[in-house]
């Protein structure tokens, strides 16, 4: 007789499939985390970076484990010792029975399983703190004390975080430990509640007693290092401690740490005697000593104490606040200067500043980017930033300012051909630099490049174009090939009309290598795309570049620190570089006043960015980093050799950062004092210009940075600072700078949006190699007198929109498809008051319509004027001579690049007109005397108010330079 077959025995068939399943799913998922792990490692070999990974991952592992066994292990050793040391005959009630039941099962698993899990998220959390870690292991002394303990400030930089998170740990452990033995003694019967009665065994008692004693040493040690922590707490007038802090909370908690450590020894003592009572009275002490000392009594003596006489009893520890604030900051050796500004404009009053008016920058680099793509993007697969970046050539032997932007790859230009071969193997990288002179314009408002054109044709000399690395480069492509290949990347268009392409083979080292299928599998996933795997055109030979943007690979290569918004593009020593100025920051400096990092660098140019430290009270430009447009390699060059947290990184990762010895002459030229640390010091300074702690204490002279005048009026945004070619009133000659002005911090009806205080930094580090410039990094507050007003940017804005002649001519100006764009408001300390220079251009609302320099608006004092050049609204400004020519004197024809020609546009000199034709040159100077007379009735009538006039010779010069660009065959 057959037996029927058992129920249980499809179950046991399926059950060699599901592990087997099981097993297959982890093994992928393993290989997929193997996988990333492996490409992190090929992107950071050949980036020769390796030792920052590895270091971070060791350090990570070591900290985790180190997380997991002092978790896991002590909650384990807390769980056997209450069930093993449980009473065998313990009777129990129904409910515990049942709960015993119900658990017995899984007992075993609950005892291994819950250390585990805890000691996997402990060790987790420990391991996010390998960079506090580190720091710890490897800290420098700062060489200065703080004035309330004496200690080196190295201790509240790096000791104290280590100390405080450490404590943090070792309490939740000890905290977890106790409530699992609490937990598992009440199981078992160890602890039993038979009405008002607690019945405790003597071994639960032994253990749950020196566990709260564990605890409770923790928190006096926890309570004691509090008290260094008043040193960087924020009290309601300064940051650290003031006079009730150092008066009450500060032996307050000395006091309450010595009873926290007695009733620690209490509950040792009922440990071995056992009784409960003494510890349980310390622990009400301890309570009620911690509302009595540790809050009652600073509040009685602040509200009685202080409070009445604070200006006197906290101008110590204002002192404190101030100077150790302006040292967190790099502000303790700002030079200020009073200036009595004039607000009256006399004739050749710019005389003395002949060389800062010749370097007035009318371009606005927030605004000329759509007329560099008109004029030089040339193909729909090619594009320019919406915020070009401000820096400074030698052309001819002297300095000039340029606005400058690399033509960087815009794939989705491609429309129907963004093809996975296209986009990854064809167009990989932009090309060349586009620049131009930041004081000059053509006849019609175009800009003047020194620098355009495809292939790129200028006066930056001979250097490598391609632009593989670039802020909008895509997310990766392939490229390199075998040698005698065809080659395949698209180089540039050529040709008189771009019809014709040029190609090209990257042979630089820039990604990690495809030369074998376990690499390219690596990547496909990655990438997600089986195209990596399959595609012919990936080959051996094939290299693949990511991470593409420069600022995110330096903050790869350099987790510590915390980079500038914005990187800008340099021809150094034959290479386009990207430069990115890197900072160490802290929130641990003692009596320094904490800023918010995201607000403080948000402007009308800069939206706020999330940073991982956002409260931050110390700041320095630490490093100077480069990145290859061409191959990607990035070079960090220590920058500030006195910052401990930068000295304390170097030992964590050595050699990773160079010396500045190794900078290039050429590369010093193009350094330039960060933007995002400048609008950091300028937030500070809005009150930490006042050195008194009287003054301080009434906050009767705080200033702020003034609203952007042509950021729209419902949601203002801060005005940035502006890079500029100028000559300080302390300066002997103009210097590369960067400036931002201050207006009083008051709002609603007693707001006045006059000047307060101009700040500038010295941003020339010269051209010496591996010398950093004496003056460079110089700060200078130029302090306004109280008792004269000279108007700040909103009311030169308002002044400029409300005044008759003004307005009439923007109206003019808007008639048709345009719209007027004003430019950046730049202030500049010229003439012995403030000079205000703003650009005003026109663009057509039509198709293809990009921004055109028209006129300029200028303002000294109460006056203004409104001129097609600077160099006229000058003179018109100072009484018809300025004593000083502005760089667009001479206004350059309108020039343009043919694509694919390498020609580039003008120079801004004055072209040779001469044609070889003896009757075409008589006609063009005929020409020439009736443009320049059309133009003096065109001044002529503006200055009567004669608006018909002024239009009938506006039109009469216009068709005058018509004529003259007709016959030169312009």
């Amino acid at each position: 007789m057959t037996s029927a077959p058992s129920a249980d025995a499809p179950r046991r068939s399926r059950a060699p499939l599901a592990i087997t399943a099981a097993i297959i799913v982890g093994l992928v998922v393993v290989f997929f985390i193997v996988a990333g792990f492996y490409a992190d490692v090929l992107w950071f070999d050949q980036l020769g970076f390796l030792s920052v990974l590895t270091t971070q991952w060791l350090a990570a592992g070591v900290l985790f484990l180190v997380g997991f066994l002092a978790m896991a292990v002590p909650v384990w050793v807390s769980i056997q010792l209450a069930y093993r040391l449980r009473p065998i005959y313990a009777k129990l009630n129904s409910q515990l029975d049942r709960y015993q039941q119900v658990i017995e099962p899984l007992r075993r698993l609950a005892m291994w399983g819950l250390p585990a899990l805890l000691g996997l998220f402990a060790g987790v959390a420990a391991a996010t703190r390998w960079q506090t870690t580190l720091m710890w292991l490897n800290r420098t002394e700062v060489g200065r004390v703080d004035p309330q303990f004496h200690f080196d400030v190295s201790f509240f930089l790096f000791d104290l975080p280590f100390f405080q998170s450490a404590l943090g740990f070792a309490s939740a452990v000890v905290l977890i430990c106790a409530l699992v033995t609490v937990a598992t003694s009440y199981l078992y019967g160890s602890l039993r509640v038979s009405g008002r009665e607690v019945l405790i065994s003597k071994a639960a008692r032994v253990q749950i007693a020196i566990t709260a004693s564990i605890y409770l040493l923790l928190q006096a040690i926890s309570i004691w290092f509090d008290q260094y922590s008043t040193l960087t707490d924020t009290n309601d007038l300064i940051t650290g401690a003031g006079y009730t802090d150092v008066n009450a909370t500060i032996p307050g908690r000395a006091i309450l740490a010595g009873i926290a450590a007695v009733v620690a020894i209490l509950f040792l003592v009922t440990a071995i005697i056992g009784r409960w009572r003494l510890p349980v009275i310390g622990t009400v002490l301890l309570i009620v000593s911690s509302l009595l000392i540790g809050s009652l009594y600073p509040w009685v003596v602040q509200r009685f104490q202080v409070d009445p006489s604070a200006k006197t009893l906290e101008s110590e520890y204002i002192q404190r606040n101030i100077d150790l604030t302006r040292d967190a900051y790099d502000l303790s050796k700002i030079d200020v200067v009073p200036y009595n500004a004039t607000t009256t404009a006399e004739p050749g009053a710019l005389r003395a500043d002949a060389e800062t008016t010749a370097n007035i920058r009318i371009l606005d680099p927030a605004i000329v980017s759509d007329a560099f793509s008109q004029l030089e993007q040339f193909k729909q697969y090619y594009q320019f930033p919406s915020n070009l970046d401000v820096d400074r050539y030698t052309i001819d032997g002297k300095s000039q300012d340029t606005v400058v932007a690399v033509r960087d790859l815009k794939l989705e230009g491609l429309n129907a051909g963004n093809t996975w071969v296209n986009s990854t193997v064809v167009y990989t990288h932009g090309y060349g630099v586009v620049a131009a002179y930041g004081n000059q314009r053509t006849v019609d408002g175009q800009p003047v490049f020194l620098e355009s054109g495809i292939p790129s044709v200028g006066s930056l000399g001979k250097y490598e174009p391609r632009v593989y690395f670039g802020e909008t480069s895509p997310p990766y492509s392939i490229v390199g090939a075998p040698k005698g290949s065809k080659p395949v990347e698209l180089d540039y268009p050529s040709g008189t009309d771009g019809a014709q392409q040029t190609y090209t083979t990257f042979t630089g080292n820039g990604g990690p290598k495809l030369d074998n299928v376990f690499k390219k599998l690596i990547y496909a996933l990655k990438f997600q795309s089986e195209q990596i795997f399959l595609s012919d055109s990936v080959n051996n030979d094939s290299q693949i570049i990511y991470d593409r943007d420069p600022i995110e690979r330096v903050k790869k290569v350099a987790p510590y620190l915390t980079l500038d918004s914005d990187a800008y593009p340099s021809v150094v020593d034959g290479k386009i570089k990207w430069i990115v100025d890197g900072y160490t920051t802290s929130s641990s400096y003692p009596y320094s006043t904490p800023i918010g990092l995201s607000a403080a660098t948000a402007d009308t140019e800069n939206p706020a960015q999330p940073y991982a430290l956002d409260q931050i009270n110390y700041m320095r430009n630490s490093v100077k980093a480069t990145v290859d447009a061409y191959d990607g390699s990035v070079t960090l060059y220590a920058w500030d050799t006195e910052d401990p947290i930068l000295k304390t990184w170097e030992k964590i990762f050595p050699s990773t950062v160079k010396p500045m010895s190794d900078m290039s002459g050429d590369l010093m030229s193009h350094v330039r004092y960060p933007a995002d640390m400048f609008k950091v010091q300028r937030a500070m300074l809005g009150q930490y210009h006042v050195t008194d702690p009287g003054s301080f204490y009434s906050h009767d002279d705080a200033w702020t940075t003034p609203n952007d005048p042509v950021s729209p009026p419902a949601s203002p945004t801060l005005q940035p600072p502006y890079f500029l070619t100028m000559q300080m009133p302390d300066q002997k000659e103009p210097a590369f700078s960067i400036y931002s002005t201050f207006i009083p911090d008051a709002s609603g009806a007693t707001s006045r949006n006059v000047l307060t205080g101009y700040l500038s930094a010295n941003a020339d580090a010269g051209s010496t190699k591996g010398e950093r410039s004496a003056d460079y990094g110089k700060l200078t507050l130029l302090t306004l007198p109280k008792d004269d007003t000279v108007p700040g940017p909103g009311q030169v804005q308002a002044k400029f929109n409300a005044d008759p002649v003004v307005s009439t001519q923007l109206n003019l100006l808007k008639q048709g498809q345009s719209k007027v764009l004003n430019g950046n408001l730049l202030t500049l300390p010229v003439g012995g008051g403030l000079l205000y220079v703003q650009p005003v251009y026109v663009q057509s609302t039509g198709g293809g319509g990009y921004p055109l320099l028209q006129k300029v608006l200028v303002a000294f004092g109460d006056q203004i004027a409104f001129e097609d050049t600077l160099d006229t609204a000058l003179n018109v400004l100072f009484g018809g001579v300025s004593g000083a020519n502005a760089g667009d004197t001479k206004v350059a024809p309108s020039t343009g690049t043919t694509p694919g020609t390498g020609t580039a546009p003008g120079n801004g000199t004055t072209p040779d007109t001469s044609t070889g034709n003896p009757a075409t040159d008589a006609e063009l100077r005929s020409l020439l005397e009736v443009a320049k007379q059309a133009m003096t009735e065109k001044q002529a009538a503006l200055a009567s108010g004669d608006f018909a006039a002024y239009g009938a010779a506006d039109k009469k010069l216009s068709d005058t330079i018509a004529k003259m660009l007709a016959l030169l065959g312009q």
